[in-house]
């Protein structure tokens, strides 16, 4: 093995200099240039962690149906029935700024393997975006590559894209966050790990050959990004879903045989990951030939291979009973399959070429022995001026113009009909998606069984920018109720933590606050963290983008015949609010209405009520089993006022619009209340519900019984959404036909500007 080439340096694939004075001691000798270029990979923070693993330690992980938690490909839950669910969220946000198109679709066939590793048939995809103002050109450009992306690989995949979430702020201008998520259904004896169990069995691969693309993507999507990250589209892969279809096939069959010990994808840092991930797990050792990896590109190195982030390959560990079993399946779905190397007792990954050792490390030590930094924490400065907001502050309208505020909300585009991007997408392909895209959390059927497996996505940035830790609190509560309004029970979650720069005591605090906030609501809520991902320096220029802790939630529905839908459904309803409502000052802090109406990012949001998140939780869930609602619509960007006109757009026929007074809502009689901020607030632990008037005991009694105050504010009635006064004047009314237009229009009307 020779040292390091003069003109090359660890700085330059991203390692720092006591980390580089760390691996020469540890190894106890200078690494050789492909050695330090697998540490370079696996200890870039997009593997490693190392400023947030012992963050990560603190969230809740354990859980009754958890039976696969943090550190493999992707957490697994128990939904019963001998049946699973694995899933997972992950970002590839730096290849996405760059290249738009592959660095979604290559997120989505990521994403995709991670769930196949557990032995899992991958069944749905979601998807949580981030740009900025849709008036933005580069954010428009970037805005069309992504979501084309994501469409032109999830639909060929034949995997329905059902659901998620887009959000547009200045922030995210310079560096858009794409997240994706997927979830998969097995049955519990198909579970599959990443361990390379059994010394003497064979180590292959199998799927794509191998290229120089994506070499040292993952140290890309560790830095930050600057003038000069155009040049790095070379670190970005290349997709081919047809392929992965293919892949998918093959190992499935592969693993239904028995014929796989263990299975990992290759996905960042490729053969040099995926190899010493499974033996660092199983406590074994590799050796392996890179010169027998299948290759599409002549004159290709030993540095070159194991850094290769080429897609859809996947690495196996089979017994060498099984290796023509496995040749034969591969090549009956037309794949490469090549067998590269042994299981071993050494403890290292051993990487030959032609018969010459390239590299010899500790599988430990590359796996696992990257160092662990905690940098100072400090509040920001920027709170100090942003909790500022006093009702003296923000104009109070008058009612006359609510109408005019209403419209413009439903017209924008964090709040707007996101018709434009999943209409571009498949979401009924499979014949099992039973509530798509645009109704709330995306409800699948599984099949053989009643059941419903209820998946949602969730964070508003705005709110962990002015409150982190009680942001983050949200983005877990949020979901929860999103799930919990279909009428089903919230299990757990997977999240994806999309901050800038942990090196900025600021940037880190918001960090640390946000773990908190979400390991109390978890713990709070029962939805214990099965895995995700981190993925920092997202920042340009020193602009980092809002602190977007996403959480992508799993919920079960027992009979998807009993789920509730969010549309009113008869006229002469009852329409109600479950929770609290606080109509105060407080309640517009982070609000759409602040920003779209007063051009304000301010305030101090409040952080949700959690036992009262967990009492609704259970009123929407018996009441479901029970058939009380007929509809039910969670409160979030807009407030009261919007969660009430989406519920007329999406009524059924004969059941178009509400008559409400607030009144009922315990505000009367405190100074403090606001009409904006009754009407437009968001800071509110609570879910707007329908049901016909003679259940209104029984309602009344499931409420009671959990502690969840309950509000009649009106009646499903009429065309129009109208308010009333204490007295019965009504001093505002919107037709639907108004509401609906606002709606179907906004962000394609944002888009053309």
């Amino acid at each position: 093995m020779t040292g390091i080439p003069e003109t090359a340096s660890w700085r330059e694939m991203g390692l720092k200099d006591k980390e580089y004075e760390l691996i020469k001691e540890r190894l106890g000798r200078e690494p050789n240039y492909t050695e330090l270029g697998m540490f370079a990979v696996l200890w870039s923070e997009h593997c490693a962690y190392k400023h947030s693993k012992h963050l990560l330690r603190t969230l809740p992980t354990k859980g009754a149906r958890v039976l696969v938690g943090p550190g493999e490909n992707a957490g697994v839950v128990d939904i019963g029935d001998n049946l699973a669910c694995a899933f997972k969220i992950e970002s590839h946000n730096h290849p996405s700024a760059v290249e738009p198109y592959q660095g979604a679709a290559t997120g989505i066939g990521g994403i995709v393997r991670d769930i196949l590793a557990m032995g899992a048939r991958p069944v749905v995809l979601l998807d949580s975006l981030r740009f900025g103002p849709p008036d933005d050109p580069r954010s428009r450009f970037l805005f069309g590559g992504v979501v084309s992306g994501i469409a032109g690989y999830g639909n060929c995949l034949g995997i329905p894209t059902v659901g998620g979430e887009v959000f547009f702020a200045r922030p995210y201008a310079l560096n858009p966050l794409v997240n994706v998520f997927c979830g998969g259904i097995m049955k519990h004896e198909d579970l599959h790990k990443g361990q390379a169990y059994g010394v003497g069995n064979v180590v292959m691969v199998v799927g794509h050959s191998t290229g120089r693309d994506g070499i040292h993507g993952c140290t890309f999507a560790s830095d930050v990004l600057d003038e000069d990250s155009e040049s790095k589209r070379p670190n970005v892969q290349v997709g081919d879903p047809f392929m992965e279809k293919l892949l998918i096939e093959a190992c499935l069959e592969m693993m239904a045989r028995g014929a796989v010990v263990g299975i990992q994808d290759m996905g960042a840092a490729g053969i040099t990951s995926s190899c010493a991930e499974t033996a660092a797990r199983a406590g074994t050792g590799l050796v392996i030939d890179v010169g027998k990896v299948p290759m599409r590109e002549e004159g290709m190195n030993a540095y070159e291979v194991m850094l290769s982030e080429s897609q859809e390959r996947m690495l196996l560990i089979v017994s060498p009973q099984k290796v023509h079993e496995v040749k034969s399946i591969g090549a009956k779905w037309g794949l490469n399959v090549a067998e590269i190397g042994r299981v071993t007792d050494s403890g290292k990954l051993q990487v030959f070429h032609d018969g010459v050792e390239e590299a010899s490390i500790p599988v430990s030590l590359l796996a696992m022995g990257s160092p662990e930094y905690t940098p100072e924490a400090r509040e920001p400065e920027y709170l100090r001026e942003t909790r500022e907001l006093d009702s003296g502050s923000v104009r109070a309208p008058e009612f006359p113009e609510m109408k005019d505020i209403l419209l413009k909300l439903l017209g924008s585009p964090n709040i707007a009909s996101k018709e434009p991007i999943f209409r571009q997408y498949d979401h009924m392909v499979r014949t099992d998606t039973v509530e798509g895209p645009g109704q709330g959390a995306a409800v699948v059927r599984v099949k053989g069984t009643k059941k419903g497996l209820v998946f949602t996505t969730d964070c508003n940035g705005r709110l962990v920018y002015l409150n982190p830790k009680g942001g983050a609190a949200w983005a877990v509560t949020e979901a929860a109720l999103n799930v919990a309004v279909t009428g089903a029970k919230p299990l757990a979650i997977t999240n994806c933590l999309n901050f800038g720069s942990p090196e900025n005591p600021e940037i880190y605090w918001q960090l640390k606050e946000a773990v908190q906030g979400m390991a109390e609501a978890c713990q709070a809520l029962d939805t214990p963290v099965t895995g995700g991902n981190v993925s920092l320096y997202n920042e340009t220029e020193g602009e980092a983008v809002y602190p977007t802790p996403i959480v992508g939630m799993l919920g079960l529905c027992e009979d998807i015949e009993k789920r509730i839908t969010p549309g009113f459904k008869r006229s002469g309803d009852v329409v109600a609010v479950l929770g609290k409502v606080w109509g105060d000052t407080r309640s517009l802090s982070g609000s759409e209405y602040l920003e779209v109406v007063h051009g304000m990012v301010a305030g101090d949001p409040r952080e949700p009520d959690l036992n009262l998140a967990r009492g609704i939780i259970e009123v929407l869930t018996e009441g479901a089993r029970d058939g009380l609602f007929g509809s039910a619509q969670d409160l979030s960007e807009g407030g009261l006022l919007v969660a009430l006109a989406e519920s007329c757009i999406h009524a059924e026929d004969g059941a178009t619009g509400c008559v409400v007074s607030p009144k009922a809502l315990g505000c009367g009689g405190r100074e403090d209340v606001r009409a904006d901020a009754m009407l437009f607030g968001e800071s509110n632990t609570a879910v707007v519900v329908s049901f016909p008037e003679d259940v209104d005991e029984q309602v009344a009694a499931l409420c009671r019984r959990h502690g969840v105050p309950l509000s009649v504010i009106g009646r499903v009635d009429e065309s129009v959404v109208a308010v009333e006064t204490c007295g019965g004047q009504r001093v505002l009314e919107v037709p639907i036909a108004e509401i609906a237009g606002a709606y179907a229009r906004g962000l394609e009307t944002a888009l053309k500007r």
